[in-house]
């Protein structure tokens, strides 16, 4: 790896960390970088998945704060996250990426506009002040479950699909959700970490370089979005997903 692909690397890291901090989707800037360092797709996937985790760590560090009151919430669903998780990573190994990759592109716009229509949502599917404490619980493992699975399988966007699926059922200010979300996200990350460790292509030399400035981006893009307003972060999420969808869509089908 020469000098260019260790810089491209490092200021990748960053940026991925930052934006996954604060709507998530970075790996689409990490993913396409390794793969410029000429990493095969399927090892580039895998190496990136390795590398974002640090950076997701520092994001809940970041937004330790907005997780007050939530850690009787968070130990009930991380048996959902884990599990979801192990899927995806299973599912990636074992199967051809092709046709999820024709269904993430969708899957990631339908999530922001969910986000941005989340109100006249709401109407359909009941205000979570509305919702049963049965309902809820189920709706909430279920979405941390799916969530985990996509994870652990690919993970672009996670972060968005997380913040628009929990912002319908929770009855939670916009950061308190996002700072949940960084905590799934690294807990997805910590189960790929590991499966892929043992069983997947790495090339940690790619690793070594991206996973710090991944924390230097996440820290930095976690404290930010805590000071955010949740009109504003709602819209940057939005925005963000909507760019991602079509890019995804564009690659998928181009």
């Amino acid at each position: 790896m020469d000098l260019a692909h260790i810089v491209l690397l490092i200021v990748a890291g960053v940026a991925a960390g930052g934006i996954n901090a604060i709507a998530g989707g970075g790996s689409l800037i990490t993913f396409p970088s390794l793969l410029a360092t000429g990493l095969p797709s399927v090892a580039a996937n895998v190496t990136n998945s390795i590398s974002v985790f640090p950076g997701y760590v520092s994001s809940v560090v970041g937004s330790r704060g907005d997780l007050a009151g939530q850690r009787h919430r968070l130990v009930r669903i991380v048996p959902a996250c884990v599990a979801g998780s192990a899927a995806g990573c299973v599912l990636l190994l074992v199967t051809p990426a092709r046709a999820f990759e024709l269904i993430v592109p969708f899957l990631v716009l339908g999530a922001a506009v969910t986000l941005a229509f989340q109100e006249h949502l709401r109407g359909f599917v009941g205000h979570p002040h509305t919702m049963s404490r049965r309902r809820a619980a189920v709706s909430l493992q279920a979405v941390v479950f799916v969530g985990a699975v996509y994870g652990g399988y690919f993970g672009a966007a996670l972060g968005i699909m997380y913040v628009a699926a929990l912002a319908l059922i929770l009855d939670e200010p916009l950061n308190r959700i996002n700072a949940l979300k960084n905590v799934l996200s690294a807990i997805v990350g910590l189960v790929t970490l590991l499966v892929f460790a043992l069983f997947g292509p790495v090339n940690w030399v790619a690793v070594l370089i991206l996973a710090p400035a991944t924390i230097v981006g996440g820290y930095a893009g976690a404290r930010l979005a805590r000071r955010m307003p949740s009109p504003v972060l709602r819209t940057i999420i939005v925005m963000f997903g909507t760019a991602v969808g079509l890019l995804l869509l564009y690659r998928a089908f181009i």
